[in-house]
């Protein structure tokens, strides 16, 4: 199972589902852990019987809502095991559920608990409002090691300044950016349709702009290195 952790103030519900999305049609199990304090996902994807933590499937993807650590979906899911039994151990270590699991993240005490420095991959995930900005770098006041991190940064115009400001209000934390950065541009016909989607409960590519589309292609290659573009983007034309 490889981690990704989604890291930011920045609402990143939408952006996780069609993201998620493109990785199942590829063929891949996904579960996406939301663990936000706002809890969107819980209000934008069917759930039979929500509980207070659950998991639900929703169009081949599970989401998992109302877990406060990581270790609480491990023992949701039955990965827990007694330390003192190898047999329990060995047959654990080969119960991969998932081919990734994704990590909305939007606070420093669900780094740690959500065990983000240990994960394949971390993002984070921006607009350029203040907000965001400071809230969002504000998570990685507490951390004791470096973290690595990729900029995805939603803007309405892509800006050299915006993103110099935000590489100097990062400059005391322990944070090494990666060289290149995701840029989505912000298009309120996207929005419409992420609304639209939500009241027929689909996941649909359908009328979703160019610019996101290929935007998120470029994520799903930087998490999936081996597959081709083309793929990609074909697994979006519905």
């Amino acid at each position: 199972m490889k981690k990704i952790g989604f890291i930011g103030a920045y609402d990143k519900a939408n952006f996780l589902v069609y993201l998620s999305k493109v990785l199942t049609i590829l063929g891949h199990r996904v579960l996406v852990i939301d663990a936000s304090d706002v809890q969107k996902i819980k209000y934008i994807v069917p759930a039979v019987n929500p509980t207070k933590s659950y998991i639900t499937t929703f169009e081949d993807i599970d989401f998992a809502v109302g877990f406060d650590s990581w270790k609480n979906v491990e023992r949701y899911l039955g990965l827990t095991y007694d330390t003192n039994d190898e047999e329990d151990e060995d047959e654990n270590k080969n119960k991969n559920p998932y081919d990734y699991i994704l990590m909305d993240i939007d606070s420093g005490e669900k780094l740690e608990a959500f065990e983000i420095q240990n994960a394949e991959k971390n993002y984070f995930v921006t607009t350029f409002d203040m907000y965001s900005l400071k809230k969002g770098i504000n998570i990685f006041q507490n951390i004791q090691e470096p973290i690595t991190l990729t900029k995805i940064l939603f803007s309405y115009q892509s800006s050299k300044v915006e993103e110099e400001y935000l590489n100097f209000i990062s400059m005391p934390y322990k944070i090494n950016w990666n060289e290149y950065n995701l840029y989505f541009k912000i298009l309120g016909e996207d929005n419409k349709v992420f609304e639209d989607n939500q009241r027929i409960e689909k996941i649909r590519f359908r009328r979703l702009s160019p610019d996101f589309k290929n935007t998120l292609s470029y994520v799903v290659q930087d998490i999936y290195k081996s597959e081709s573009m083309m793929k990609i983007k074909k697994a979006m034309k519905d």
